[in-house]
């Protein structure tokens, strides 16, 4: 019988180490498919919930929040864009030029993940963001999105307009937060099992093969 795993992915579609973590993950689950059946779901984090719907530019929200310099910032930049190319993922971060509210974002990911396309959404949104410095909070934006991720239009126009899954968004965070979780990416493996961090796709296979070859627990 083939083991399987279960993942909920803790993130937000403006991080950058989330990006990282989950383009990893998802190759790592690639490279053990034909031993191991995980079943990976996104979970929403906001970085900035109180983030003004015209957003904040990039260098002045990374200075302002973490008392960053100019050249902290550069070279945080050099290494995401260098661990990006690692795994495939590109970063164009002078067209990431804001930081922007996700509360849509993550409100149409969980009709997603209803509609069996979360995945798929999840991944081109962190793409339009970090790559084509599209703006998450823009309800057009994430309807043209959703449609390119295989995902009806007018469905997910109808879901931001309603308010759909807001509380369900909130109540996720709330319980993340109250369990320790203040940063991400994070991930709950077996929902007991947390890995913290952006980690590498070597890493994150290891894992998962230890963790199917593990004696099962009471």
């Amino acid at each position: 019988m083939t083991p399987s795993i279960s993942i909920d992915f803790i993130s937000d579609v403006v991080c950058p180490w989330c990006a990282l973590g989950a383009t990893a993950l998802e190759q790592a689950i690639e490279n053990v498919a034909d031993d191991i059946s995980v079943q990976l779901t996104y979970k929403p984090f906001e970085l900035n919930p109180n983030m003004p719907p015209e957003g904040e530019k990039a260098v002045e929200h990374l200075m302002r929040k973490y008392g960053r310099t100019a050249e902290d910032i550069a070279a945080g930049k050099a290494m995401q864009i260098a661990r990006g190319e690692a795994v495939g993922f590109t970063f164009d971060l002078e067209k990431r030029s804001h930081f922007y509210n996700t509360f849509d974002a993550h409100r149409l990911l969980l009709w997603a993940l209803q509609e069996g396309r979360q995945v798929a959404l999840k991944k081109i949104l962190l793409r339009a963001y970090f790559s084509d410095g599209q703006n998450p909070s823009d309800r057009e934006t994430l309807v043209r999105l959703a449609a390119e991720a295989g995902l009806d239009a007018a469905a997910a126009q109808a879901v931001l307009a309603s308010g759909a899954f807001a509380e369900e968004v909130r109540e996720l965070e709330a319980f993340y937060q109250q369990r320790g979780i203040n940063s991400v990416p994070a991930m709950i493996l077996n929902g007991r099992h947390l890995v913290s961090g952006s980690q590498s796709v070597e890493y994150y296979e290891q894992m998962l093969r230890q963790m199917a070859n593990a004696p099962a627990e009471a």
